[in-house]
């Protein structure tokens, strides 16, 4: 596995099931500074479309994914 990239800040969004891990994560990135990356981290499953879906529409780049245990990390950079 791929060493994880750093991170600005961390958005914790387990235990919410969806939408809401986009929801917080859209409102969060528009206190983010362009360039800086978030960490994003959920627990339900349709966060990996949903994000992947968010990321291409809002063009914020996923730059890394993996998943430990029942938790899945999402390294999104602010366009």
């Amino acid at each position: 596995m791929a060493d994880a990239p750093t991170h600005d800040h961390v958005l914790d969004a387990k235990g919410l099931l969806c939408p809401m891990p986009i929801v917080k994560l859209a409102k969060f990135m528009k206190t983010v500074e362009p360039a800086q990356v978030v960490l994003l981290e959920a627990t339900d499953p349709g966060a990996v479309p949903d994000v992947a879906a968010w990321s291409k529409n809002t063009r914020n780049p996923v730059i890394h994914q993996d998943q430990i245990d029942k938790v899945m990390r999402f390294w999104i950079q602010k366009a």
